[in-house]
This record gives C-alpha cells, structure tokens and sequence, in this order.
C-alpha cells in the first residue's frame, strides 16, 4: 500500500528511539553561534520613505509578515531605496533567521528560504546572521517551546513587551554535533516543505476558481437581478465575548482574527467559554461545517471554509459568518462572491473606523448583489467543486502536519527523540 506524506513521517517515528541524548550537547550564548542586528534607535518610517512600487524599493518585513512560521508576502510595504541602501547590516539573506522584538507577536520567527525582492526589516524585528551553526536546525530551535519560554522571561514592558538585543544575545542555546542538526532540520524541514507546496497548489486552485468566477458572473452577459445581499446569503457577526468568560479547560473554543490566516482556521491559540456558553446563551454562534469565516476589523478580507474537524467551534466578535440563505448549491457561487476583489473593494469603501478597519453587518445589509438563474449558480458549482475539495483536502493535510511538526519540534529539538 501507497503511503501517503503524513503517514510516512508518522512511520518514521514509530520506531524512534526515545532516549536523553542532552549531555552529548553542547552550551552556547546565542551570541557565540550568530550576530544579531536590528534598527538600533530607529522609530519607525515617514509616508516619504515608503513607495508603492516594487521597482522604487525594497520589502520591509514586519510582524505580519510572519504568518505560521514562514513569510506572507501577498501584501508588502516597500521603503524606498535610499532608505534601505542605510543599513546594510539587516539587508536579508537566505538563511537567515528574523525574530520578532516588541508587540504584540514578540518571539514569532521565520526563517529566511529565498529572496525574491530586496528585504530589510523594520524596527520591530531582529535578523540573526553569520549563523555558524546549521541555520535551518537554528531557525527550529527559536521556534521550540524552551526557546520560547525563555524570550518570555527577558521582556521587558506590560503595554508592549520587547526584547533586548543584550539579553537575547545571552539566552543559553544547547546544540548537538553537525550531524544531528542536520538530521533534526531535514526532518521538520520536510514536513515545512510539504507544507509549503501544498498552499502552492491551493494558490493555484484558487487562481482556477477566481478565473472561472470571473468567466460565469463577472464577464457574463447572463440575464440577472440586482438584489439585496441578505436575499442571497445569510451572515451573522459574533457576540463579544469578554475575558472574565474565559476558561482554562473542559470548553469550547472560540475563533477571533488571529485563527484565521493562510485562508485556513488555527485553532490551536483559541480561548475557550465553558460548555454551559456555549450551548447555552451562545448556542446560536457555534458554527457549522462549510460556514465560511470572515475577518470584520483590522485586517479585512482574511476568510477560511469551516471544516468537520475545527468543530466545535463558536463565533466572536470581529468575526463574520456567511452561509447560503436558502439553496445549498449557492456554496460555490457564494465563496466566489466573497472572496472576489468585488467584495473586498466594497469592504473597504464602506468601512469605518478612525484607528482601524471595521466592517460589519450593518454594511452588508446595505450591499447589493447581482442574482443569477439557480440553473445557472448550478452549473458553477459543478464545474468548480472539485477545485473546492482538492483545496479543502490539502488543507485538512496541512493541519495534521502541522500537529506532526509541533508534536515533534520540541522533542527533537530537547534531544529527547533521535532518530
């Protein structure tokens, strides 16, 4: 029988070893096995020293950039050449390893693969460079939980917590002979790597969705109606939970902005409201499978497709979700609408908000949509759903991998398994 990627790794480990091998390794300063450089002093950029245009500078990496360990690059900010050209020392490099310092997102990281446009960062981040040790066993061990727990205990600041480049230069690292970093790193950087490919192919699927969206509704001279949107589809925003509500375990998770990134749902950092909440007062927030998720402030547009295995799952606040209101073959038709730049152009147009983005129900009742023969919607969605379910099923591959990775960083990384 054929294994699949996942099953494959899974294997592999079956049969691991699990003995301490710690006292094989060697203790390092971070400091000794890289340098570490920032924008010293540096308080951030004036409208002058940004650009739009890719051929007028270079990408700034900010924390946002840095989705699920690796670059998300779709949106980028571009500081302009001079600026760049004034510190050489962050110009970014493959390999190299970015940490964020200060906010809200100190201590994620990634590590550089490929650079595709000039990058520098911004001054909420840390490059480490000159790394003489493996940089991809590296980029592994600041991501391992031990690692992170000691960035916790070096930050200074209860508004916006940061780190020092001193103290993070002296954090205690213990790294193994050449040999196992390379072990170590090949084994995680296989799964990051099927990881990777798989959101390619959904890149792909979604441009062959959008394109076929765009031949059935956008371009098309179809007869339709010019309808309200609440005609079409259903949508609720969620209620806003407070912290008090919170608990510790025996609940039901809850999603916010931050679950939902790379157009997938990560509810591994999700609070819970007891069971009690949820079924009770709350009942009528808790979603459903192929519900679609939708971000309403801050960042808008970021969505996802609930799936069986994020449930249970409830709304908050923030958060909108889309369902057919009536025909479930609109799905396909639907997911199309909301996804298109249409939409997310007329998100923008109408939202509100002096410090941030915020769009919400009242907006979409005052939104149109054009309506099309359901024989019509019909056919699209025929046409389309087998895109929709090989996007669907590599994401659903994607989580157990990233469970895999997670359930194995730390135990690799401790010395704990070899292999």
């Amino acid at each position: 029988m054929k294994l699949n990627f996942t099953a494959k790794v899974s294997n592999i480990f079956e049969t691991a070893k699990h003995i301490s091998t710690m006292k094989e390794w060697k203790q390092y300063r971070l400091g000794d096995i890289c340098t570490i450089y920032g924008r010293i002093g540096f308080r951030g950029y004036t409208t002058e020293d940004l650009t739009t245009d890719p051929a007028q500078g270079a990408i700034s990496l900010s924390p946002t950039n840095i989705v699920g360990g690796e670059l998300e690059l779709s949106k980028p900010t571009y500081i302009k050449w001079d600026k760049y050209e004034e510190s050489p020392e962050i110009m970014l490099r493959p390999n190299d390893v970015v940490i964020v310092k200060t906010g809200s997102s100190v201590g994620r990281t990634t590590l550089i693969r490929e650079v595709v446009h000039p990058m520098t960062l911004n001054p909420q981040l840390v490059v480490l460079k000159d790394i003489k040790v493996n940089p991809v066993f590296l980029s592994y061990l600041v991501k391992a939980p031990r690692f992170q727990g000691l960035l916790m205990s070096i930050t200074v600041g209860s508004a916006i917590p940061t780190l020092s480049q001193k103290n993070l230069a002296n954090l205690s690292v213990e790294i193994p002979d050449e040999i196992t970093q390379v072990r170590i790193a090949d084994v995680l950087n296989s799964i990051d790597n099927k990881i990777l490919l798989n959101n390619r192919i959904n890149h792909n699927l979604e441009e062959q969705f959008k394109t076929l969206y765009k031949q059935f509704f956008a371009d098309s001279n179809q007869e339709s109606t010019e309808v309200e949107l609440s005609k079409i589809i259903s949508f609720q925003e969620g209620p806003g939970i407070r912290n008090w509500q919170y608990v510790e375990k025996d609940g039901i998770k809850f999603i916010n902005i931050r679950c939902i990134n790379n157009g997938d749902i990560d509810t591994s950092t999700a609070n819970m409201i007891s069971e009690e909440d949820a079924y009770g007062k709350y009942k009528h927030f808790l979603l459903e499978k192929n519900d679609i998720v939708m971000s309403c402030s801050g960042t808008l547009g970021r969505y996802a497709i609930v799936r069986r295995e994020h449930l249970p799952l409830c709304l908050n606040t923030s958060v909108i979700r889309f369902k057919a209101k009536e025909q479930p073959d609109d799905f396909a038709f639907i997911y199309g609408f909301l996804t298109s730049s249409e939409f997310l152009n007329r998100q923008q147009e109408l939202a509100c908000g002096s410090v941030q983005a915020n769009f919400g129900p009242t907006h979409l009742k005052a939104m149109t949509i054009r309506e099309f023969p359901a024989e019509y919607r019909r056919e699209f969605s025929q046409k389309t759903q087998p895109i929709l379910d090989k996007l669907i099923k590599n994401l659903k591959e994607n989580s157990k991998l990233q469970q895999l990775r997670d359930s194995l960083l730390p135990r690799l990384i401790s010395g704990e398994l070899t292999y």
